[in-house]
């Protein structure tokens, strides 16, 4: 059975609705924001205090407020997809504007006609974000990596590593079991393998080759012979070799590992396990990074088809290769980041990042633990939400604690109501945030005011900061993105006259503000 719901019982549902996912998940804001305690069907129940995963896991018996909760969730789930941070903002914009913006339909506002005032605003908000914006030092990304973390040790730890890498998609976050919390920096070009045999690894675990001669067949090596003259240079020359291809035939991988067994000659025959376009584009990797030339067809190649690599590690199901720089590799990286800039896709993205990454500064791992499993899925999260606000500012920074906003707030003229609503949200963060600190919000606000927004209030410091010397910063990026999903998903509330939902007995309440159709 299709019900309907429609007017003011509507906007009403919205409203709860609204409250129902913000209220709980704005505690969090700020420093001295408080965790949530969420339970889960398939995990231990875990502490955090990030808004995303928190709004994720929000629901509710009455089957009309899901269906809203659904939409208003977007809100902050878009702003940690796109940045990584700033979700929390997003929610406390987005309640402050979709409650200002019913009062004014309610009053008799168009809802259409505001939401395009709204829209044209908008951009009007984020050109004077933008004008206050500054390039960030390293300092500053040390400070917001501390201060999304909400710890010094992880904040600083975070900044140190992406210094270092400088690509958040190079950093990965792994869970241990111990009470660690330390950095481990891998050098070199990984790649996903299968041997073509094991006995290459002759029984260890790992094997290391040092200026290896590399040749890479995008074919089936299918006999022995066209690789005569090129097994004999690299046994004469005493060189090992390294046979990448995309399949071997089984006489011909017997054939090689009799040559390893007899000492005669150090080779190891594999494939990259990637699939398709990804699987050609490694390949082409390893013939930059070795100065190789892959041969096309397999029976047509020459002692110029040989590469060389400074070193090259294998496991059964990896290869690293480390190699010295070129011009030849530096030319390449900036092609692979020149096409990285036209990919739509976000798993394209990744992928070129990562390897753009390995070729250029390498990999990051963080290792983290605590005394329960609990506590060090939390910590994870707190690593992750830095990586995203560090990410987020190298397009700029602003003046953090909600500052940034508050002073856009007091530079809006008038009295329309598109300037009482905007007025209104962009100080509900910094509002927000005071609360759940437990100070004074009026008099900080009012010193803040007449310092001309040159000053800001630190938090976990207590105590006014001027501008110049402050540690209290927010990405621009951050903080333009949580006001557009915001203003976004708040339009699409107001201007959503009737919501027809399936009735589930279990779920939803029979009353007669919903009509059966």
């Amino acid at each position: 059975m299709k019900k309907v719901m429609t007017g003011l019982s509507l906007q009403e549902k919205m409203l709860e609705s609204v409250d129902y996912l913000v209220d709980i998940v704005k505690t969090t804001l700020g420093p001295q924001g408080r965790n949530v305690l969420i339970d889960h069907s398939m995990f231990r129940p875990f502490v955090t205090n990030d808004g995303a995963t928190i709004a994720q896991n929000i629901e509710s018996e009455d089957a009309v407020i899901n269906t809203i909760l659904e939409i208003t969730k977007e809100a902050s789930l878009k702003t940690d997809e796109i940045v990584g941070d700033g979700t929390t903002t997003t929610l406390v914009l987005l309640q402050s504007l979709f409650h200002s913006c019913l009062k004014q339909i309610q009053a008799g506002k168009s809802p259409m006609i505001l939401k395009k005032e709204m829209n044209q605003d908008l951009q009007l908000l984020i050109d004077k974000l933008a004008r206050d914006k500054s390039v960030p030092n390293q300092n500053h990304l040390i400070s917001i990596a501390r201060i999304a973390a909400k710890d010094e040790e992880i904040g600083t730890m975070v900044a140190s590593v992406f210094e270092r890498v400088k690509n958040q998609n190079a950093i990965t976050i792994k869970e241990v079991s111990n009470t660690t919390l330390k950095v481990l920096y891998l050098t070199g070009y990984q790649c996903a393998i299968e041997l073509a045999s094991d006995y290459f690894l002759r029984e260890q675990k790992s094997l290391v080759l040092s200026q290896a001669h590399v040749l890479i067949i995008q074919d089936l090596v299918s006999d022995l012979e066209p690789l005569h003259f090129i097994l004999n240079d690299c046994m004469a020359n005493q060189k090992s070799l390294v046979l990448l291809a995309h399949d071997f035939d089984e006489q011909v991988v017997r054939e090689m590992v009799s040559l390893n067994l007899e000492k005669a000659l150090t080779c190891v025959l594999f494939k990259v396990t990637d699939y398709g376009l990804h699987q050609r584009k490694i390949e082409k990797d390893l013939e930059v990074l070795t100065n190789a030339k892959i041969v096309l067809d397999y029976p047509s190649l020459s002692l110029e088809n040989l590469g060389k690599i400074e070193e090259i590690t294998f496991t059964q199901n990896e290869a690293i290769l480390k190699f010295e720089k070129t011009p030849k590799i530096n030319h390449y990286f900036s092609l692979l980041k020149e096409e990285s800039k036209d990919l739509k896709s976000d798993f394209e993205l990744d992928f070129y990042q990562k390897r753009m990454a390995m070729i250029q500064n390498g990999l990051a791992e963080i290792w983290v633990g605590a005394p329960t499993k609990t506590e060090g899925h939390e910590k994870k999260m707190r690593i992750m939400d830095a990586l995203g606000a560090i990410n987020s500012a190298n397009e700029g920074v602003l003046l953090g604690g909600g500052v940034a906003l508050l002073k856009v707030a007091h530079e809006l003229e008038g009295l329309s109501p598109v300037s009482i609503i905007f007025k209104e949200a962009l100080e509900a963060p910094f509002k927000q945030l005071l609360l759940n600190a437990g100070l004074d919000v009026l008099s900080i606000q009012k010193e803040i005011e007449n310092s001309n927004f040159e000053k800001v209030y630190n938090v976990n410091l207590e105590k006014m900061e001027e501008k110049e010397s402050t540690t209290v910063l927010d990405p621009f990026s951050v903080l333009v993105n949580s006001l557009i999903h915001a203003t976004s998903i708040a339009t699409m509330l107001f201007t959503t006259s009737s919501l027809v939902i399936n009735e589930h007995d279990n779920h939803l309440n029979k009353t007669n503000e919903y009509t059966e159709i």
